[in-house]
């Protein structure tokens, strides 16, 4: 049953509430949403959209889980929080131990944080006091890729595009970092010196003041959806050893199994310095990340001034959010997620190719369950997502890229509807 009516909410909503990448009375449509169970989000007036976007890519085994249910249910009997310095609890513990063992055997030392933009600025923070500790105080900066993103905070901020990217307003007052063109190579070819050659000359130029190379491996997220050479990265990690540069994988976005591989990092032969960690960790129940490093990076800053590591948000390593992530990793090992993912690949193949023809379409990839429909022209937020709506659907297109990245649960038919639907709108622009 369907009401016409808003729920009351909602106006003190567009008054009050700031959303993200939006001006408070924007005119953009916002959709209420009442529930949400299985790759369904029902919205207050009784339509159900099939979600094409898991919430920003975390949702990967769907809503209202009963796995992950149970996890927060259990662990609010106990604790819901404490402070994390001068204490432990045992679902910090046991997560920590998890990660470890699904990640590169070197990476043995896990820092939890609140959020992906948080991660990356701890791992932007590890390199520089490693350096410091090492006797190279000046090695103060970063070198990332054009048509990167890595989050929202400063830090982050400052390695992601800094013409084409989100962050652009702020480029006076964020730090000032080194930047190479993207990987021309597509995914799957090989690399050459050619393509290697801007990179080599950023790091023969700049490496005594370059902390690491930070860098989304495979997926460009947020970006553009741009999908490059994994011998790109095996190249760069001889580059940045021969430089004594450090290597930072930023894999909140890829990681848990978004591009076929547990991690985008498993399509190299490569291993880095740092990694970070979020989005799908918690299943998307709650926010967290986490930034696993080194032993040699974790105990070198140890054993520097002041012996320790400078940073220790309020809620790092929340007992909620380590109780359910440590439920969704265990859920997405014990579950056949390879084959999910293989099979969501395959038919969004299939199914999003027509797009390719159409007169407004750049380009259709696909790789694990991502699927790009790259436009020529901007898509109108102002009226595209209202048109997915009335299709039955949920998908938030950005810039000129209309993506679907769905939960690894979604079925065949579901997923049928969701790219009948792209279909059916691009080929009206």
């Amino acid at each position: 049953m369907t009401s016409n009516t808003p729920p009351d909410w909602l106006a003190d909503d567009q008054k009050h509430v700031w959303h993200p990448y939006s001006a408070i009375n924007s005119g953009l449509p916002i959709f209420p949403v009442a529930s949400a169970h299985g790759v369904r989000l029902k919205l207050s007036d009784g339509r159900e959209l099939i979600d094409g976007m898991s919430s920003w890519w975390c949702a990967i085994h769907g809503y209202n889980h009963p796995v992950l249910n149970q996890a927060v249910t259990r662990q609010l009997e106990s604790m819901a929080h404490v402070m994390f310095g001068g204490l432990s609890h045992q679902p910090a513990a046991d997560l920590a131990t998890q990660l470890v063992a699904i990640t590169p055997e070197s990476l043995q030392s896990v820092f939890f944080s609140d959020s992906g933009s948080v991660s990356v600025e701890v791992a932007m923070k590890m390199a520089i006091q490693y350096w410091q500790t090492k006797g190279a105080p000046q090695k103060q900066r970063f070198l990332s890729l054009r048509q990167g993103y890595h989050g929202d905070t400063f830090g982050a901020m400052s390695v992601s595009d800094p013409v084409t990217g989100m962050h652009r307003l702020f480029a006076d007052s964020i730090p000032q970092q080194f930047f190479v063109d993207a990987p021309t190579r597509a995914f799957g070819d090989a690399c050459d010196d050619d393509d290697m050659h801007a990179m080599q000359a950023a790091l023969d130029a700049h490496h005594a003041d370059i902390a690491a190379v930070i860098l989304e491996p495979v997926v460009q997220g947020a970006g553009g959806m741009h999908f490059y050479s994994a011998d790109y990265l095996n190249r760069l990690r001889a580059l940045c050893d021969e430089y004594s540069v450090l290597l930072i994988f930023d894999e909140i976005a890829t990681g848990f199994g978004r591009t076929g591989k547990l991690f985008a990092l498993e399509h190299t032969d490569i291993t880095p310095d740092i990694l970070c960690l979020g989005k799908s960790l918690t299943g998307g129940y709650m926010t967290l990340a986490a930034t696993l490093t080194t032993t040699e990076i974790s105990h070198t800053i140890g054993q520097g001034d002041p012996g320790l590591f400078m940073h220790g948000p309020t809620f790092m390593a929340n007992p909620l959010a380590c109780s359910v992530a440590l439920a969704s990793t265990r859920l997405l090992l014990d579950t056949p997620w390879q084959e999910n993912v293989a099979r969501i690949e395959q038919q969004l193949q299939q199914e999003l190719q027509p797009c390719a023809s159409l007169a407004s379409v750049k380009e259709v990839r696909v790789l694990g369950a991502i699927g790009v429909v790259e436009m020529k022209q901007p898509v109108d937020m102002k009226t595209l997502p209202q048109q997915f709506v009335d299709e039955g659907v949920w998908v938030r297109p950005f810039g000129r890229q209309v993506y679907l990245m769905p939960p690894y649960i979604m079925q065949a038919d579901d997923l049928s509807l969701l790219t009948r639907a792209v279909y059916n709108i691009i080929c009206k622009i």
